[in-house]
């Protein structure tokens, strides 16, 4: 490995890689951002719902989880616009893993709010909480102890699944990577650097994660 030509050529290529590094941060923060926001609403739903609710957004879970994401990124950008729903290449990657996201956040929530004993959603009723006090004040806080490691896991998948993205034309860092790699033949060099720059973003949403579970942890 020359080091020197690999150090050269990366400097050239500096502004496509910031730009593909920049699409990369951006798509993943807003899956994850919507993913979350939907997801919180669908563990609600699958918790306390009513029957046909739940039923239906059991389907929903089941139906997304079990797809692979890539038929999701497809299915966005391709299958949309058959029925005039013209989305950006950009705007069907969000949705597509904001998506993905929602039906695992769901299941996270679903999980942590249901290991909370029934008698704190009861207390709250009779001090005459309604229910969205109770979720803010009473089972929001405890449940989101619970609920962290695992979002953090997805939050990091998402990024991962931002790669996909590449093949519907959206000029993320991976894409951005294989044409750089296509001019320089440095795939080794330039495929090391690009898992680097991958490991950066989820090490950063691990300490994230981190830092809000020593802020919401109850004091020994």
């Amino acid at each position: 490995m020359d080091i020197a030509h690999f150090l050269d050529i990366l400097w050239l290529a500096r502004i496509p890689i910031l730009k593909g590094l920049g699409f990369t941060i951006s798509i993943s923060l807003l899956a994850i951002c919507f993913g979350t926001l939907l997801g919180i609403f669908v563990g609600l739903a699958l918790t306390y719902g009513v029957r046909p609710l739940r039923w239906i957004v059991r389907g929903y879970t089941d139906f997304i989880r079990g797809t692979p994401v890539l038929v999701l990124v497809l299915a966005s950008y391709y299958v949309l616009s058959t029925i005039g729903l013209d989305l950006s290449p950009f705007q069907a990657g969000v949705l597509a893993l904001a998506v993905f996201c929602s039906s695992h956040v769901g299941e996270i929530v679903r999980g942590a709010l249901q290991a909370i004993p029934k008698g704190q959603t009861e207390a709250a009723k009779a001090i005459g909480l309604t229910f969205p006090q109770t979720f803010a004040y009473v089972l929001g806080p405890q449940a989101l102890r619970q609920i962290l490691p695992a979002w953090v896991n997805t939050a990091a998948e998402m990024v991962k699944a931002s790669t996909l993205l590449s093949i519907i034309g959206v000029a993320e860092l991976l894409l951005r990577t294989q044409e750089i790699i296509s001019r320089s033949f440095l795939s080794l060099e330039f495929y090391f650097f690009a898992g680097f720059l991958y490991f950066i973003i989820n090490y950063a949403i691990e300490r994230f994660g981190r830092y809000v579970e020593r802020k919401t942890a109850i004091p020994s």
